[in-house]
């Protein structure tokens, strides 16, 4: 391999992300420039060091029609090699996933992450400013999940929003390491000349060097006859460059010349039989030809397909077309392609090509591209559709046709707020549309908007009120789903399903949750049409409330199940969902793992609408590890968190605000029974979780009934509401003096608490125990107290300072705790102490700083 010139310092650059990933430090490095700059020599060079140091190493070049194909520029580098980074049997499983996104990178990332181990690896692609959508999606995945491995994904690509949205997405998750190329010195350029020629430089060439401005390919072309000097280098396509291809191609044979100039209107890549079938020459004619165009320099043979050796020559000879026989081309191109079966996808590029306004062939050849693109390759179908309708005048009634159709494939790409303009825009007599605003217009568009609405909770009413006799009871249906008052049935089976979600969703607000799952699941059984509600989204809404409804653990399997084989554009839903179905089962480290994933999701899919509720569950999680700042942390506005959080500090009477609970709050009848709320459990629906919190509360102090109580709390498989149950039950029975059962059913409690992690209420339930005199061999690994800040205080230390924070004095506090005024000063003494301070003041601003208002507020 030649040496690279010029560029030592990003070289160097390198070689040190090389090292760190070495050292279990994953990152992304990402060299940009111009077409010519260097990029793909400096990446060479990192490649050659990179297998000198023992890295396995994956490399791939995207190129310009990767665009209608799925994972087509990242799918090299998985499969390169004799020993690949996917093998084939997996590969080819991916393939099922390829209208799943999320679950595509999800799994790509896993299998490479199996892969890699504890192997140092460097993952190369080229031109990544071709990539697919799909490929780019995986690489942002991707890169954030594997960033512990040892592990440098290297990029080359030109400047553009596709590379600069990359870098923003993982900045954050792994190091970024941005690599500009400037132009080589001409010093650098010299000694890359003399490389080329295996001999020094002599003047006469060197002074033509000079006009390359720095530009290594052209360099190296003027080195190979590919290039004439001149004072227009520093333009997008130097003349010099143009002639020294017309020059060499001259040279050729007419087919050869023929072949060439064809070829660089397919693109940067084509197959040989397109370009055969298209210059009416059977193939066994051109491979003399092909072989002319090889050793010229300018093409180069991949196996399946052909490509010029870099775009600029491409650019270079389709400079030797006439625009008018490039447009002439791209027209047969065109119809060729969609002749040979090839589909409006792959011709779709050539269409754009030549078609003008007003062009109805050509928009319907792109409608069908997008529609064909639209299962695999939704980015993309949004892209070739806004292009069709572009393409329509503005006063054609087609136009509207295809705006509609434009908001459609716009919301299958889940692309919301820019449907949501394009359709506000289309209905409000801009420039965009000036034809007809018809009722039949204005129903079709918002009954494409209103399911993503609902979902997205920015259903409005006023949107929803045409009078269009064809959607009217649609409408209506959606109407009754943002909260208006209409008829309750319909005979259109879409309207009747939304009206069941509306009834379902009454249902669930008000606590009855076996109703509600019957409505859901009649709702997912309804015939779909325009308007219909996604079907994931409502068996969300149905296993939550089967779960509410004594239903559990199959829901949580389903939602299990889903989770690697449902729609993944819900994968936000199913794992805040799942979180709250493992944390109600008790099961503390699956519930964290699914709420992060969750976070993660969201952050992927740029949605974070339900952060607060994935939130919510790890905040849950915290308080029950003990873990009051990350609880806090995590609290934001909640005010059941707020409250819960007050109870652990020493707050006793917060334990009031438990009983407003939202009825969405994670596991609520576990914070209602803790609040002894009787109302709002008899509000409830009968399950064996709200029925037995019910007798728990009803039941008192009363030891039998307790028992009796605690009996249907185990039906429910709730181990964190039952370890409450069982709590009371120990504490009721201690006493009434009933040692025998107390000591059980509060060990019970214990041991449960201990295995799941909760090792907060462990804590207290063992502290019980051990003041009843309770002798174990071993008691549970409950985590040691801080030595300072407020974490440190005992629960009466921090009941003193909220007190003293509020204005008591010592006398008034000890009043309200029904302790002597000396007990206050004494525990009022170890808090200065551990939490730093010296003075009231200084502790009322501390609380403050940690409480807005004071919980006891």
């Amino acid at each position: 391999m030649a040496p690279l010139r010029g560029r030592s310092r990003e070289l160097g650059q390198l070689l040190d992300a090389l090292r760190s990933a070495g050292n279990g430090r994953a990152s992304l490095a990402v060299v940009s420039g111009e077409p010519g700059i260097g990029k793909s020599a400096l990446l060479a060079a990192a490649v050659e060091q990179a297998e000198r140091q023992g890295f396995m190493v994956a490399s791939a070049a995207a190129h310009q029609n990767d665009n209608i194909s799925p994972l087509a520029s990242l799918a090299p580098a998985l499969r390169a090699g004799p020993d690949p980074l996917i093998g084939t049997e997996d590969f080819l499983e991916l393939a099922a996933l390829n209208a799943q996104p999320l679950w595509l990178a999800e799994r790509v990332a896993d299998l490479v992450g199996r892969r890699l181990a504890d192997r140092r690896t460097l993952i190369v692609l080229d031109d990544a400013q071709w990539s697919d959508p799909l490929s780019a999606f995986v690489l942002r995945v991707s890169i954030a999940r594997l960033s512990t491995a040892n592990l440098l994904w290297l990029l080359a690509s030109r400047p553009g929003d596709l590379i600069d949205q990359l870098i923003d997405a993982v900045r954050g998750q792994v190091p970024v390491h941005t690599l500009p190329l400037e132009p080589l010195t001409a010093d650098a350029i010299q000694d890359l000349a003399a490389d080329r020629l295996n001999h020094s430089v002599d003047p006469a060439l060197a002074v033509q060097l000079a006009g390359v401005q720095g530009i290594p390919f052209l360099a190296e072309q003027l080195v190979a006859g590919l290039y004439l000097g001149d004072a227009n280098a520093s333009g997008p396509l130097p003349t010099g460059l143009v002639e020294g291809v017309h020059r060499r191609t001259s040279g050729l044979s007419e087919l050869s010349r023929d072949l060439v100039r064809t070829a660089a209107v397919f693109g940067s890549e084509f197959r040989l039989e397109d370009v055969a079938a298209l210059m009416a020459t059977p193939v066994a004619r051109l491979a003399a030809p092909l072989e002319e165009a090889i050793d010229a320099g300018l093409l180069t043979d991949a196996g399946s397909v052909l490509r010029f050796r870099h775009e600029l020559l491409r650019s270079a000879a389709l400079a030797d077309v006439p625009p008018s026989a490039q447009r002439a081309l791209h027209g047969a191109i065109a119809s060729q392609l969609m002749s040979a079966g090839r589909g409006a996808a792959a011709a779709a590029p050539h269409v754009l090509a030549v078609a003008q306004s007003g062009d109805v062939a050509a928009v319907e050849t792109l409608r069908e591209a997008a529609r064909d693109l639209l299962a695999t390759m939704a980015t993309t179908a949004a892209e070739v559709i806004l292009e069709a309708f572009g393409l329509t005048r503005v006063d054609d009634p087609l136009r509207a046709e295809v705006g509609v159709e434009v908001v459609s494939i716009l919301l299958t790409a889940r692309q919301y707020d820019r449907a949501k303009a394009f359709a506000d825009d289309l209905l409000s007599g801009t420039a965009l549309y000036l034809g007809p605003i018809t009722p039949h217009l204005q129903a079709m568009l918002r009954l494409h908007l209103a399911p993503y609405q609902w979902a997205s909770g920015r259903l409005d009413v006023r949107e929803l009120t045409i009078a269009n006799p064809q959607f009217a009871e649609r409408l209506a249906a959606y109407r009754a789903l943002a909260g208006a008052d209409v008829p309750s049935t319909a005979d259109d089976p879409v309207a009747e399903a939304v009206l069941q979600v509306a009834a379902a969703e009454q249902a669930r607000a008000a606590g009855r949750y076996a109703e509600a799952r019957d409505l859901y699941a009649k709702a997912r059984q309804a015939e779909t049409g325009l308007g219909s509600l996604p079907d994931a989204l409502l068996e969300v809404g149905e296993l939550y409330c089967r779960a509410e409804a004594d239903e559990l653990p199959a829901a949580l399997d389903r939602v299990r199940e889903l989770m690697t084989a449902g729609d993944s554009w819900s994968a936000p839903q199913l794992a805040v969902l799942r979180a709250r179905l493992e944390y109600a089962a008790g099961n503390l480290q699956e519930a964290e793992s699914a709420a992060i994933s969750g976070l993660r999701w969201m952050d992927q899919l740029h949605d974070r609408t339900l952060a607060p509720a994935a939130d919510q569950v790890l905040a849950l999680i915290a308080l029950a590890r003990g873990h009051l700042t990350q609880a806090r942390k995590l609290a934001g506005s909640d005010p059941t968190i707020t409250a819960l959080l007050a109870i652990a500090d020493g707050d006793v009477k917060a334990v009031r605000r438990l009983a407003v609970t939202r009825p969405d709050f994670p596991d609520r009848i576990t914070v209602l029974l803790q609040a002894d709320a009787v109302d709002e459990l008899i509000r409830l629906s009968p399950s064996a979780a709200s029925r037995g919190a019910l007798a728990v509360v009803a039941a008192g102090n009363d030891v039998t009934e307790l028992l009796e109580a605690v009996e249907v709390v185990r039906t429910a498989n709730r181990p964190l509401l039952l370890a409450l149950a069982e709590e009371r039950l120990g504490r009721a029975a201690l006493e009434a003096g009933d040692r025998q059962t107390g000591v059980t059913a509060l060990e019970r409690a214990l041991d449960s608490l201990t295995a799941l992690g909760a090792t907060a209420p462990a804590g207290r339930i063992q502290a019980v125990l051990q003041a009843a005199g309770v002798r174990r061999r071993r008691w549970a690994a409950v985590p040691p107290r801080a030595q300072e800040g407020w974490e440190a205080l005992t629960p009466m230390e921090r009941r003193v300072a909220l007190l003293v924070a509020e204005g008591h004095t010592n006398r008034s506090a000890a009043e309200e705790l029904v302790v002597s005024a000396s007990t206050v000063g004494t525990h009022l003494r170890a808090a200065f102490g551990k939490l730093g301070v010296n003075s009231r003041v200084q502790l009322t601003r501390l609380v403050l700083e940690r409480f807005a208002p004071p919980p006891n507020a």
